[in-house]
């Protein structure tokens, strides 16, 4: 009688792909709890620094609070400077407004101004306050509607820009959970006048003069994405993460008076020394 011969075919050894993920975590925290207990501090004061932009690891802002990441990770937190006063009289407050403030954020520290005009949160520089429905606030006002007023900003940009250029494509406000705007693929949106023009080129990055004629949402922001410049750090608008967005307001001028915010250090280009 012929036996068949029947191998013993043992499972293969086949990782479980469940195993392996558990592993994996188990080199993995949440950004918060890790940033917890680096610092110390509690979860909730964890959040509230990456929520507002000041945690990053090697020069790239951590975006989101839960996100899983190696628990090696070294966190650097960048501090909010000190508003700085560049001048005032009876009839306007200049001052120097840090990133990572908003400009209500600012404005509840000087209680007798109202705002004149804002900057994005993580935008730097000259931000003018004012006396609440003053004769001056309302001819300021007309000088910003007449477009009237001297606006200079600094810029870094994704990208090398060799000549100067006019952007003046008409936006639009996209709406969302977050607020963007969009250049007009056709006439129609808000009027939006840009002039650009490079100060200094390193590597693939350019630093650029920004004049705004019109002072809309974004603008400068959404208009260099527009032609495939976005600000550094800007990643609403397409940039690659950085420690921040890297846009000034160098300079403002209206009504006789001029003001300027030294550019920040961290606009230097250390390879161009």
């Amino acid at each position: 009688m012929r036996v068949k011969n029947t191998k013993n075919h043992s499972p293969k050894n086949h990782k479980n792909p469940k195993n392996q993920e558990s592993k994996n975590h188990v080199n993995l925290q949440k950004a918060y709890k890790l940033l917890s207990l680096q610092e110390n501090i509690s979860h909730n004061e964890a959040k509230s620094l990456i929520d507002r932009g000041l945690v990053s690891v090697g020069n790239k802002r951590i975006q989101i609070a839960r996100a899983l990441i190696p628990i090696q990770t070294r966190f650097k937190i960048n501090k909010i400077d000190s508003v700085q006063k560049i001048f005032e009289n009876e009839e306007i407050l200049a001052l120097n407004k840090p990133p990572f403030l908003t400009s209500e954020e600012i404005v509840r520290e000087f209680p007798d101004w109202t705002l004149l005009h804002r900057l994005d949160k993580e935008t730097s520089g000259v931000l003018l306050l004012v006396k609440d429905k003053s004769p001056f606030h309302l001819r300021a006002k007309e000088c910003f509607k007449q477009m009237q007023v001297l606006k200079q900003y600094i810029a870094i940009v994704e990208g090398i820009v060799q000549e100067e250029c006019i952007i003046d494509t008409p936006l639009f406000i996209k709406k969302g959970r977050f607020a963007k705007v969009q250049v007009s693929p056709n006439s129609e949106g808000h009027k939006a006048i840009t002039r650009i023009s490079p100060i200094e080129i390193s590597g693939k990055k350019t630093k650029l003069n920004v004049f705004i004629s019109t002072g809309k949402t974004h603008q400068i922001r959404a208009h260099l994405a527009s032609i495939k410049h976005p600000i550094l750090g800007d990643t609403l608008y397409g940039a690659r993460a950085a420690e921040r967005i890297f846009l000034h307001a160098h300079r403002i001028a209206l009504l006789g008076y001029d003001f300027c915010s030294p550019i920040p250090p961290s606009f230097v280009f250390r390879d161009n020394l």
